[in-house]
């Protein structure tokens, strides 16, 4: 009997060390990568199943901030950027430079539009960035060097301007106009690193003068029509209000404080105009993709006629400030 009895356990122990020598060579066989899913199936018997993964090979390299620039679609922003820097070189050449001057000089012109020329400098450097932006963005570069070289490249065009301007006859270098266009340009690249700063947008409108609509002024230049320009900053009063009653101002709605010639006589004497408007905010449309983007952001460089306020010189009320 205890000879039966000691069969019986040697044949116990031998069966499982036969057991544990197979499942040993049968995870020797799984990779260290591979993963043991246990079923814990719903029948009685609880079996157990292993499923072998396949180890992922050759991971790629991602960084989420490298970009591959689109060079073909650079080489034709490039192509309207020189066509359009011609053209205008072209267009201000017959309005200011026809006449040059062989010493280049300086010129302090504070009081020629009443401060507001450097206002249109300001916001000029602010369009150009807008354009340069958009256009290297459409060719994938990184944000942020699209902002910086944006800012570099809206500067550097204006000083090519004034520095035209300081070898014209009747003109000069104004530091005041290369001070706004820094301005404008170190504004852009704010907006860019610090949003809240696009809750405060520059704005134009333009309705010729009546000098300009009877041909009365001589070069007939619009970019010198200061009598009917409006340089304005929107502000997107839904984000700076108070909560308590941010809640019930409409998120399209903005308000603008603006500036304005009138009675200008080209020479530095007229009425400094201010207004205080509402304006529509074009981010509000429904539309979205990055041409739809630019569109808007191309819109909320406009003023739109709304009613608004003339503060000075007389207060008024009108139903559309444009």
């Amino acid at each position: 009997m205890k000879n039966s009895k000691l069969k019986i356990v040697i044949f116990t122990v031998i069966s499982f060390l036969a057991i544990n020598s197979s499942m040993a060579q049968r995870f020797a066989s799984i990779s260290p990568s591979e993963a043991i899913l246990a079923n814990k199936g719903q029948n009685d018997s609880h079996r157990k199943q292993f499923y072998l993964l396949t180890p992922v090979q050759n991971i790629p390299d991602i960084n989420p901030l490298k970009t591959e620039i689109n060079y073909p679609v650079l080489a034709g922003i490039s192509a309207v950027t020189l066509a359009s820097g011609i053209g205008i070189h072209i267009y201000q050449s017959n309005a200011w430079w026809r006449d040059k001057s062989s010493r280049f000089r300086f010129v302090n012109d504070w009081k020629y539009a009443l401060w507001l020329d450097k206002l249109g400098h300001f916001y000029g450097t602010t369009l150009l960035y807008h354009a340069f932006s958009s256009g290297l963005e459409a060719a994938d570069f990184n944000s942020d060097k699209a902002a910086v070289y944006s800012a570099i490249g809206a500067f550097a065009f204006q000083m090519y301007v004034e520095i035209e301007d300081g070898f014209g006859k009747n003109w000069g270098f104004s530091p005041g106009d290369a001070a706004f266009d820094l301005m404008g340009a170190l504004y852009s690249l704010g907006q860019h690193y610090y949003p809240v700063l696009k809750n405060f947008q520059p704005r134009v409108s333009y309705y010729p003068s009546l000098e300009q609509r009877e041909g009365k002024r001589k070069d007939g230049n619009i970019i010198d029509d200061y009598a009917g320009q409006k340089y304005w900053m929107g502000i997107r009063m839904k984000n700076i209000l108070p909560k308590s009653i941010s809640k019930y101002w409409p998120s399209f709605l903005m308000l603008s404080v603006g500036m304005g010639l009138k009675n200008w006589n080209g020479f530095g004497k007229g009425d400094q105009d201010l207004y205080i408007a509402f304006d529509l905010d074009a981010e509000e449309l429904p539309l979205h993709g990055g041409v739809w983007q630019f569109i808007k952001n191309t819109l909320n460089k406009i003023h739109f006629p709304m009613p608004g306020i003339r503060i000075t010189p007389h207060a008024a009320f009108f139903a559309i400030v444009y």
